[in-house]
């Protein structure tokens, strides 16, 4: 009879040591670190004109956009991931562990897919809302016009759906998405 492998649990300083080293991209969290996988060409073309949308009306202020090249840090989880796009305004806050690592997003962007639906609308969603810079998460659909949003308010979060031509305020930056344009341009 064979004995189960031994659970390891990674530190952060492992994690960070894989990362540099490492030609694919990996969350950690509790522990463990996780393997990324890569995305569709909907998944990447979503991404780029939501991107895209926010750079153009954003551009010569305090807030930058962010690709999922930038990792980001729930220091009150210890979560540590690449989300789709981020905004951040003001100075960049570095993780006290690494300064590749920013803990100060203002917005945080995921596209949906099949794959990972679950875990962004359910337990990376709650580590999320526990960033205290954090003003909206948003969750976007790959197969149809359709967004989530989570936006902060003096009660907590509260979540509207957006669908078809509307738009999605953004106050918190002082910008609004189209849905009908960054889907369009996305080509779905």
């Amino acid at each position: 009879m064979s004995q189960p492998a031994p659970y390891h649990s990674y530190t952060f300083r492992d994690y960070l040591d894989l990362e540099a080293a490492a030609n694919v991209r990996h969350e950690f969290f509790n522990g463990e670190i996780y393997a990324m996988a890569g995305g569709t060409p909907e998944h990447a073309a979503l991404i780029m004109a939501i991107g895209a949308a926010l750079v153009a009306q954003l551009r010569g202020g305090t807030c930058r956009v962010f690709s999922s090249d930038l990792r980001v840090r729930v220091l009150a989880t210890g979560l540590a991931t690449y989300p789709d796009v981020s905004v951040v305004c003001g100075e960049l806050c570095t993780d006290p562990e690494s300064p590749l690592i920013v803990v100060n997003p203002k917005i945080l962007i995921e596209v949906l897919s099949d794959s990972t639906a679950a875990y962004d609308r359910g337990e990376k969603l709650e580590q999320y809302k526990q960033i205290e810079s954090l003003q909206a998460v948003l969750l976007f659909s790959q197969t149809s016009r359709r967004v989530e949003l989570h936006e902060r308010t003096e009660r907590g979060f509260r979540t509207e759906v957006l669908t078809g031509e509307q738009r999605v305020p953004l106050p918190s930056i002082g910008a609004e998405l189209s849905l009908a344009s960054v889907y369009s341009d996305a080509g779905l």
